[in-house]
């Protein structure tokens, strides 16, 4: 087999290592066999399709690779994150489809998909602050946003129409290539990778590729029906005993 240099080698080998690959989950991911390691020794030649899934997935400039540029990497990907299909009602007006935890499952096969959005349920919010913009709403799946939102809350996100809108440490609806979480976003100096974080902390923040992202919407409302009406009097009553407490504790420290 052709032998390649061993600046590629070295460049290779450190895009696995940068990403904390072993070599057989770096095959994987660039959907070769078994394992990289015949490339890192210099028996097999890199493919163009290997380029190609180093290019999509980690932004590697080819030409970088092949030591023949000193720019590492390239933005493939430019950002747009706007929805694919915009509903809306009889008189031509924009709705709010709801997006049901059973819908969104299949949400991101169906999302440019028109006739799927119509089997969707849909409402009109009269209100101004539901204007100018489109919005749609999901419903929560999960303890993973807890105590914000509670497992089937339902949040209504803004669209965001480029990944550049967006700022830090925003609650946002992701919509991925095979699911739809809801996540805080922190961005990175990597521009090409966003850290999702739940507010539960039993659960830990993770990274994904920007390319991944196919739609977001900025949460900034939510439908909740788990009113408690007890909730204040039990409150009060904490409080209460709570003060008892104390006050037993100082008269205590006192004798």
């Amino acid at each position: 087999m052709d032998t390649i240099t061993d600046q590629t080698i070295k460049r290779f080998k450190q895009i696995r290592e940068e990403n904390h690959y072993t070599q057989s989950d770096f095959a994987q991911v660039l959907q070769i066999k078994n394992s990289t390691a015949d490339i890192e020794r210099g028996k097999t030649k890199i493919s163009g399709k290997v380029v190609a899934k180093l290019l999509q997935e980690f932004n590697v400039n080819p030409l970088w690779l092949f030591g023949e540029s000193n720019q590492k990497k390239i933005q493939l990907y430019q950002g747009d994150v706007s929805p694919k299909v915009i509903t809306i009602d009889s008189q031509n007006n924009e709705n709010i489809v709801l997006v049901t935890i059973k819908a969104a499952a299949g949400y991101p096969h169906n999302v440019q998909d028109v006739d799927w959005y119509q089997q969707l349920p849909a409402f009109d919010i009269p209100l101004p602050e539901y204007r100018n913009a489109t919005y749609r709403g999901f419903q929560v799946e999960g303890d993973s946003m807890m105590p914000l939102l509670e497992p089937k809350e339902w949040v209504i996100g803004k669209a965001v129409n480029n990944l550049s809108e967006i700022g830090n440490h925003v609650i946002c609806v992701v919509v991925l290539e095979d699911s739809v979480v809801v996540k805080k976003i922190r961005k990175n100096e990597d521009a090409s990778v966003l850290t999702l974080i739940s507010l539960n902390a039993e659960y830990l923040p993770y990274n994904i590729q920007t390319h991944q992202v196919i739609e977001l919407w900025e949460v900034n409302s939510k439908l909740s029906f788990n009113i408690d009406a007890n909730s204040d009097t039990a409150s009060i009553k904490q409080l209460q005993e709570a003060m008892v407490a104390l006050t037993s504790e100082v008269r205590n420290m006192k004798s």
